[in-house]
């Protein structure tokens, strides 16, 4: 059973200029949840062990929001290996236990879809975890974000907290990156559909065959799942999780084909031009499709449509980018 936390609660959003961490804000706002706590960066370093526990115990959030992380994609995460698993399992360490010194009465903390083994059976499903390798590319992310789930189950079954995880599938919407190189492929194919429109172009081409499967969740979806499960009451958060497999697959439990993808993001954009891809660069994964049954069973689901999200998506692009 899941139930609206108190609103005059004090929130602690970690990571709040983020794309989940802004969609909850605006879930938060719309809701009328009216005592929020956000700290950028230059005011808080979550880095700094110090820092993290002198805010928690001046502020004392009673929920807390673990949406903070340093994200990048392959390049970085090839380039600054030691940063990415350095930075994550401290800023997760540091408000985890800060979180446990300063009484919060929840934490929800939020990982990514590449925790899961590289060859792992498709859909993915919760149990998959630590099964086999890793990908290479994004291995340090990946264990950091493994690290943050078990330090949630490793507080709850010493000292009875109630810390969550939530998976997320690939993510878009407002407040994604569009930058040209460093993007996800969403706001990448957007930008080039839009651009090429604007130039009056005959063609756009794609990466890949067009034929590797993917999952995409509106990121407003995301952030409405995570205030669904903060709010869900300990019994059946428990009921349907076990202690040291406690984590939820978000997702939308369906999936398209990059050409499929590409053709729905030509249609919102508008593009009349022809759609090509370029079979000589890499596919990756042929398919990344999370196993949403057991949130399913604690009773939520996604709702936006993906031409829906993909409209809202294009439009924030072009109030704010163009």
């Amino acid at each position: 059973m899941s139930k609206q936390l108190n609103k005059d609660s004090k929130i602690y959003v970690a990571g709040h200029r983020g794309l989940v961490g802004s969609a909850i804000m605006r879930q938060l706002d719309a809701m009328g949840y009216s005592d929020v706590l956000t700290r950028t960066h230059g005011e808080l370093d979550l880095v700094n062990q110090a820092q993290v526990q002198d805010f928690f115990e001046q502020e004392k959030p009673e929920y807390v929001f673990l949406a903070a992380a340093k994200v990048g994609g392959i390049h970085a995460n090839n380039t600054y290996p030691a940063e990415f698993i350095y930075q994550n399992m401290m800023i997760e360490a540091n408000i985890v236990d800060a979180a446990y010194r300063n009484d919060v009465e929840k934490l929800l903390f939020l990982g990514s879809s590449c925790i899961y083994p590289r060859a792992v059976e498709q859909p993915m499903r919760e149990d998959a975890l630590l099964t086999d390798i890793l990908e290479p590319t994004n291995e340090p992310y990946a264990l950091a974000k493994i690290a943050g789930i078990k330090l949630c189950e490793s507080y709850n079954r010493q000292y009875g907290t109630d810390y969550r995880s939530v998976m997320p599938t690939n993510l878009y919407g407002e407040g994604d990156n569009f930058h040209p190189e460093n993007s996800h492929v969403i706001p990448a194919v957007m930008r080039r559909f839009h651009e090429a429109k604007m130039r009056g172009d005959s063609e756009v081409t794609v990466w890949g065959s067009g034929k590797p499967m993917r999952e995409f969740l509106h990121v407003d979806d995301m952030a409405a799942a995570c205030l669904y499960v903060m709010a869900l009451d300990k019994e059946t958060y428990e009921a349907n999780t076990q202690p040291m497999l406690s984590h939820i697959n978000v997702g939308t439990g369906l999936d398209c084909t990059i050409r499929e993808m590409a053709e729905t993001v030509k249609k919102v954009v508008g593009f009349e031009g022809q759609l090509a891809f370029d079979s000589s660069k890499p596919d990756g994964a042929m398919r990344k499709l999370m196993d949403v049954s057991r949130l399913a069973a604690m009773g939520w689901k996604a709702s936006i449509s993906f031409e829906k999200g993909l409209a809202a998506t294009y439009k924030w692009y072009l109030e704010t980018k163009v």
